[in-house]
């Protein structure tokens, strides 16, 4: 390699002639990409060139299989799990852990890149309400069915670990997965509700839908979505809740009311809740009037269950997923829990989904970490590689430690979650599942959003560039904070530092 060594000199306006020559023997010695080089019995007469453009460009950092590569989750496993369960199960995770790395991630990517769009009206001005989503977002859903994404727990092929066998792959799966994650987790949640429900006995609806929700048949799998939040609020359920329920006399409802923050809009069911009218047209106030309905999207003729999608949410983040204000004009619903008792039913519900919240934010702070640890073998500054700056390594085993931690606080929810669900928890389990779920949420929520701000300094201007998929770990982190409710972080918040 030959390489242009030029010797500082002073110029003068007499011998700019020489310096100009000079300059252009040194431009052709210099070492540049082949289509940068133009040839010399050419280039005086053609009036157009490849631009030079230098010789250097930094390579891009590396995701590699999340499993293999990630020998804290693989000590975890070793450490918690029989031995007969994880030998079962390794190849499983070995290979699921080079899928998020390839063609996942390519489908999470083809989400971001296309949002979804809605069609309110036809050319005809006729209204369809049509949300359109990418492939990507479509193949994804696939994936989760042949996956077992919310199978797993609930097949139970492995007793009590199963959830954490659940929460493996979910950890590995949310930051590739084009915020596929939110349907799956409302999913999950559906399934626990229908599972615990003294109504599903009496509804084969449920029944039907518990089928659907836990299939691995990518053509029988649904998703369900969670419409909660109204004008009002949406923790405040008890005060924000306007949706009013008018008894059929076929022992179904028919739903009205505007709910403001629908995700997963394009679920194939969903739980929400509202309140009774009572003959002479009445409703209770507060929490005690407040009850949980069970909803399919569409009819059996495939048009919308009587749904207005007003538009589609512009947000900060979570940009992949269809997030709608939604208007109910006479949805025909089925009552899931006993009147009155909505609010009890649908917290099985929130335990999944604040679970799934957890593991969400420890999948986005390793995924950031991974990046982060591979660039720094490839990038150098001031004569060195990044890993061999102590003060940069400094910062990456600090955020490195919160990883470790957000992770295992998640997984202890995860194998409580599990002998719940098998019924083997104990008194004092189960309360400690009540307690440190919300607040696992609370704090994974919070370190999500540090960890992956910082991170993205790591990678300098590059980390600030939409074209490398990293700002958008970032933006979707946000959301997870925003879902933990007010009252909980006035109340959580004090006691976590003073810890």
């Amino acid at each position: 390699m030959i390489r242009a060594k030029i010797t500082p000199k002073k110029f003068f306006p007499n011998n700019l002639i020489a310096w100009k020559s000079t300059l252009r023997s040194a431009e052709k010695s210099l070492d540049l990409d082949n289509r940068d080089m133009l040839d010399s019995s050419v280039a005086g007469d053609t009036k157009f060139a490849a631009s030079k453009r230098g010789s250097f460009f930094q390579e891009a950092p590396r995701l590699g299989n999340q499993f293999s590569g990630d020998l804290f989750l693989q000590s975890y496993l070793k450490r918690v799990l029989p031995y007969e369960v994880l030998q079962e199960i390794f190849p499983d995770l070995q290979h699921f852990g080079h899928r998020v790395a390839t063609d996942i991630y390519s489908m999470g990517r083809e989400c971001e890149l296309q949002p979804p769009k809605l069609e309110q009206f036809d050319a005809w001005g006729k209204r369809v309400d049509n949300i359109q989503t990418c492939q990507g977002w479509r193949q994804l859903h696939d994936v989760s069915a042949e996956e077992g994404l919310i199978s797993i727990p609930y097949e139970r092929k492995y007793g009590q670990w199963s959830r954490i066998y659940q929460a493996a792959k979910l950890f590995m799966f949310s930051p590739s997965s084009g915020l596929y994650s939110c349907p799956l987790a409302m999913t999950d949640g559906a399934a626990k509700s229908i599972e615990l429900s003294n109504m599903t006995e009496k509804l084969s609806v449920l029944k039907d839908a518990y089928s659907h929700l836990t299939s691995r048949d990518p053509k029988k799998f649904w998703t369900s979505g969670q419409w909660m939040t109204e004008r009002k609020g949406g923790s405040d359920v008890a005060n924000g809740t306007e949706t009013i329920a008018v008894p059929q006399d076929d022992d179904t409802y028919r739903l009205y009311g505007y709910k403001w923050f629908s995700s997963a809009t394009d679920a194939d069911m969903t739980l929400t809740l509202g309140r009774v009218q009572n003959p002479d047209g009445s409703t209770v106030p507060g929490t005690k009037g407040i009850t949980m309905f069970y909803m399919q999207t569409h009819n059996e003729d495939g048009k919308l269950n009587n749904i207005e999608v007003q538009r589609l949410k512009n947000k900060l983040g979570t940009r992949q997923l269809p997030t709608a204000e939604l208007l109910l004009h006479g949805s025909q619903a089925y009552k899931m829990s006993d009147e009155g008792r909505g609010v009890p039913c649908i917290s099985d519900m929130l335990t999944i989904t604040r679970f799934h919240n957890s593991i969400v934010a420890a999948g986005v702070m390793r995924r950031i970490m991974s990046l982060a640890q591979d660039y720094c073998l490839r990038r150098s500054v001031f004569g060195k590689l990044l890993v061999e700056h102590p003060l940069h390594m400094q910062t990456l085993a600090k955020i490195e430690v919160e990883t470790r931690a957000a992770f295992l606080l998640s997984m202890e929810v995860a194998r409580l979650l599990g002998k719940q669900d098998c019924n083997e928890a104990s008194d004092v389990e189960t309360q400690l599942l009540r307690l440190l779920t919300p607040i696992t949420k609370l704090y994974t929520a919070k370190q999500a959003m540090q960890v992956t701000s910082e991170g993205l300094e790591s990678f300098g201007g590059q980390g600030y560039i939409e074209d490398t998929g990293l700002p958008g770990l970032m933006r979707d982190a946000q959301v997870l904070w925003l879902f933990v409710s007010i009252s909980l972080k006035k109340k959580m918040i004090p006691i976590l530092l003073t810890c």
